[in-house]
């Protein structure tokens, strides 16, 4: 396309004057990622015809779930109050007073700020509550050297970011004759920021657990996922593929309703299922609004 823009009306673009091949039939031959963008576009347009009645829907499914993890965690804080109160005084030494103020304070912020999320209300806000939120419980409960926990809440914060991202993006055709360079700059700086830390859940999962033949199947394509993710290239097709490996995963693995009532390990799971649901919601809302300025799909457009 570039050459044909660069020659039209000049006759530069037929046979070279001195008889030696044309430099432009160089360029016939698709490069390998002329080849996979070709493919992955295929894919693109088969989806987006398959998405079409849901996608009106997407940014409230993935609002909805980013915030579901810290709902439900304000559901188990409810349920489990005593449990919550003992440990944090017996073993995080927290005296009594403080632990009551902070449980209270935490459900209050996971709830109203969920909420606003979900309503698309004061998202500013609501996301600084709740990244608030992220940090607090992981000095108050002492998991902030735990890497597993740690690079989950780094992909949840980037869903939180995402969420910022797609509230300025709504702004911005609201308000569409009023253009804010500043504003438009910082969407894009935290879309980038987003997609970033979006993929840390997939750091903790390789990271993370034995390895088997399926396991090392799954981190090979989350991995050039995510590599596509990051870079931007082919950033919705890839994220398509994370919330299918995600998903799948979360169901095989983190299934907490076949586990027994009493299983030590059932408040785990079900902690580690609505977290990549989070994340899943995260990357829904990539899917949704694209992976912004600084990515190679935008940059193809430029060029």
């Amino acid at each position: 396309m570039a050459q044909i823009r660069g020659t039209a009306g000049y006759n530069l673009g037929g046979q070279n004057t001195f008889g030696g091949p044309n430099s432009g039939d160089k360029g016939n031959d698709p490069s390998p990622l002329d080849a996979i963008r070709e493919q992955t576009s295929k894919i693109e347009d088969f989806l987006d015809t398959l998405s079409d009645p849901v996608k009106p829907y997407l940014p409230a499914i993935g609002r909805f779930l980013i915030v579901v993890t810290f709902l439900e965690d304000a559901l188990r804080i409810i349920t489990q109050w005593s449990d919550q109160l003992l440990y944090l005084h017996d073993w995080r030494k927290i005296p009594n007073g403080l632990t009551h103020m902070f449980l209270i304070v935490n459900v209050i912020a996971m709830v109203s700020c969920s909420t606003l999320v979900i309503a698309r209300k004061y998202s500013d806000y609501a996301v600084a509550g709740l990244i608030g939120v992220v940090v607090t419980q992981a000095l108050g409960y002492g998991l902030i050297f735990d890497l597993n926990f740690f690079l989950r809440n780094l992909s949840v914060m980037g869903g939180l970011l995402m969420v910022l991202s797609d509230s300025w993006v709504r702004k911005s055709k609201a308000f569409a004759g009023l253009p804010s360079i500043d504003e438009k700059d910082r969407k894009m700086y935290f879309q980038l920021a987003g997609r970033v830390l979006l993929i840390f859940l997939f750091v903790g999962f390789i990271f993370s657990g034995t390895w088997s033949i399926w396991r090392v199947i799954v981190a090979l394509f989350g991995f050039v996922a995510c590599v596509m993710v990051v870079v931007g290239f082919k950033a919705k097709f890839s994220a398509i593929m994370l919330v299918v490996i995600l998903s799948v995963f979360n169901l095989l693995v983190n299934n907490f309703w076949t586990l027994h009532e009493h299983h030590p390990h059932k408040d785990f799971a079900k902690y580690d299922f609505f977290q990549i649901l989070s994340i899943v919601g995260g990357l829904l809302l990539l899917v949704n609004s694209g992976p912004g300025k600084y990515s190679i799909d935008e940059k193809k457009k430029v060029y």
